[in-house]
């Protein structure tokens, strides 16, 4: 992931959305700005495993899925057998029973940690950018620096939705920044 640095301080609001097994851009961020992230994840494998880890007090975990809506959504496992990230979106790609996981809006979220902006909103939620992105731009929610990996490899999904969803952030005053060699992680600041 690349950042625009010069937009971060140690008060900047971080949300780190779907942090899997790997939770060394939140570690990196804490040390290098100093900041908080709160980082939402409810995969069930992605808790048990972050409760192993030595976090500092900077690295907050909550146990809920970002989404385009309020109430729950159902996660379904991933094909190959040493990942722990789960979809909402059906597909090729998942497999197995579904979990029920907890799921908030953006703006549920920010309202709920008593944040009026975030500096910096990453994602990594497997599919479910898309909605997500719709919903963040229809609520107006203050998102400063966005960073989303885009899913479009899934059949489910194609390469078209890629193309909406930054054509309304375009739309929207996002410009990007950064694209990522293989295509799928983007970096928008909104001007």
């Amino acid at each position: 992931w690349s950042v625009v640095a010069d937009k971060l301080t140690p008060s900047s609001v971080v949300y780190s959305v779907g942090v899997g097994a790997d939770i060394s851009f939140d570690l990196g961020l804490i040390q290098r700005f100093g900041v908080t992230v709160h980082a939402f994840d409810p995969t069930p494998e992605s808790l048990e495993w972050v409760s192993t880890q030595d976090t500092p007090d900077q690295f907050v975990m909550h146990a809920v899925a970002l989404a385009a809506h309020d109430g729950h959504i159902d996660l379904h496992g991933n094909t190959h057998a040493d990942w722990i990230s789960r979809s909402a979106v059906a597909g090729d790609h998942a497999t197995g029973t579904p979990v029920s996981v907890p799921a908030r809006r953006l703006t549920t979220l920010m309202s709920e940690h008593g944040h009026d902006h975030v500096d910096l909103l990453k994602m990594d939620i497997e599919g479910s950018e898309y909605e997500v992105l719709t919903d963040l731009l229809a609520s107006g929610a203050d998102v400063r620096q966005l960073l989303v990996e885009f899913h479009h490899r899934f059949h489910a999904i194609g390469l078209s939705a890629t193309r909406q969803a930054t054509a309304a952030l375009r739309d929207a005053g996002y410009r990007v920044f950064y694209v990522s060699a293989d295509g799928r992680e983007y970096g928008f600041t909104r001007t």
